[in-house]
């Protein structure tokens, strides 16, 4: 009892803590879409340090939340989000100070390098992110739902890595994963017979109807493009390309056929590009984070 006492005190001191953006954020209703029906799914999660943990999640191509799977996110208009424009709640008391910069230097990515714009949450705002991290792995849905609010997820503290929330916010904002590309076979041998069976649909391609790469062509490289590994079921690859690369996908950040694909998609509501700092060491991810209101 004595122990119970002590873990609410030590609940309610934690929860009282504020953070580092405490105060700046505009709090938005619950999201409507998040895991509320697929709890089972991400049961068998396990966090560690592996760059791919994305694939762990035990979802649609491991990271995908679905609820709709016949909906064509990429090629129709209805799943892009307005005006290039992403709204997004951090719902901060999920993560310490150092992940909150995480995820803002993330975001910040988007600014620097691509048109794609998010922003703080508003209160007329129909559509939004809430990017949580009280729920086991590192999932999004693909695409704007367009009925309020959306959850992503990043399992602190081994999902909140830039690359990894770039991936997820990439799956947000209407892409799904590189290896299910029409053409993919062009370019990769998927060895069927190292993949785990319960994961096998995980690698099935999407076709003309439902995905495109806007002439930009495959991308080994991408960070949408699964390991080599991917839900192996005895060590060995899943996947193997056709042509002389070094490896299969990264999680270190955009390439630039990512980049050219971003912005073909949105290029109709394209956002200038913010410079990019020169001085790394000295620039504030919080005030920057400020001037966006």
């Amino acid at each position: 009892m004595l122990n119970y006492i002590l873990f609410l005190i030590h609940f309610e001191i934690t929860a009282s803590q504020s953070s580092i953006i405490t105060g700046l954020q505009t709090k938005p209703p619950l999201a409507k879409f998040g895991l509320v029906d697929i709890t089972h799914s991400v049961t068998d999660f396990h966090d560690t340090d592996d760059e791919f943990i994305w694939e762990k999640s035990g979802l649609f191509e491991g990271d995908i939340v679905i609820y709709n799977p016949e909906r064509n996110v990429l090629l129709d208009r209805s799943f892009r989000w307005s005006n290039a424009t992403i709204p997004f709640y951090i719902e901060d008391k999920h993560f310490k100070d150092t992940e909150i910069e995480t995820i803002l230097s993330a975001i910040r990515e988007f600014h620097t390098k691509t048109c794609l714009r998010l922003v703080p949450y508003k209160e007329n705002d129909e559509n939004w992110i809430t990017i949580t991290g009280n729920e086991n792995g590192c999932w999004s849905s693909v695409g704007m739902k367009g009925e309020g609010g959306q959850q992503l997820n990043v399992f602190a503290p081994n999902c909140v890595r830039k690359g990894i929330i770039i991936h997820e916010i990439l799956h947000a904002a209407g892409f799904y994963h590189q290896h299910s590309a029409t053409d993919r076979d062009e370019y990769v041998e998927i060895l069927w017979e190292n993949i785990d069976n319960k994961h096998a649909s995980n690698f099935n391609k999407y076709n003309e109807s439902v995905v495109t790469d806007y002439g930009v062509g495959y991308d080994y490289d991408s960070i949408l493009h699964y390991s080599s590994k991917a839900f192996s079921k005895n060590g060995n690859e899943t996947i193997i390309a056709k042509r002389n690369v070094s490896r299969l996908g990264q999680r270190e950040g955009f390439t630039e056929k990512d980049i050219l694909k971003l912005n073909h998609m949105y290029k109709d509501s394209c956002h200038d590009l913010e410079p990019e700092d020169e001085n790394v060491q000295e620039f504030n991810i919080i005030e920057w984070f400020k001037s966006l209101f």
